[in-house]
């Protein structure tokens, strides 16, 4: 059966981000009651009917077991992401695991772009211009919010 293997070796602490716009990183732990020599593999399938894709590049630990994934040209949908990891061992079954995850709430925006400050002595005081950061899902400018800190008047 899918959920077959022994207590505790499944991964922990599974998550993933999306950054500079078509980049994703996830990561995990070894299960706690892991046999040493086991590995994990992952997959994911950006929509049901997508074929399963293996991660592309490991990030691996000091014993060479994989405990990341870096996934590039990733393009956020709108539908729950499937991510599922099967792990090996020459000692034990290793207990499968899978998740749903919305990506769009994982992303990690970049800063505003072209920020600039214009100001002047009178009582105009100073106008601050920028552009909305790049986004892989995020369509319309006014779906942001920012917020100004000034430190030094």
């Amino acid at each position: 059966p899918v959920f077959a293997g022994m207590n505790g070796s499944g991964i922990e602490n599974f998550s993933c981000v999306i950054y500079n716009i078509f980049l994703m990183n996830c990561t995990w732990q070894t299960g706690r009651d892991a046999p040493a020599d086991t590995q994990y593999f992952l997959y994911w399938q950006k929509k049901s009917d997508d074929e399963k894709m293996e991660c592309e590049l490991y990030i691996k630990d000091e014993n060479c077991r994989n405990l990341g994934c870096i996934f590039q040209n990733v393009s956020i949908g709108s539908e729950k992401a499937y991510f599922f990891m099967n792990g090996s061992s020459k000692d034990s079954l290793i207990q499968f695991y899978d998740e749903y995850i919305d990506l769009y709430k994982t992303e990690i925006l970049t800063a505003p772009l072209n920020v600039t400050a214009h100001c002047t002595r009178g009582s105009a005081g100073c106008i601050i211009t920028w552009h909305p950061p790049l986004t892989s899902h995020v369509q319309k400018a006014k779906c942001f919010q920012y917020e100004i800190s000034i430190q030094n008047k």
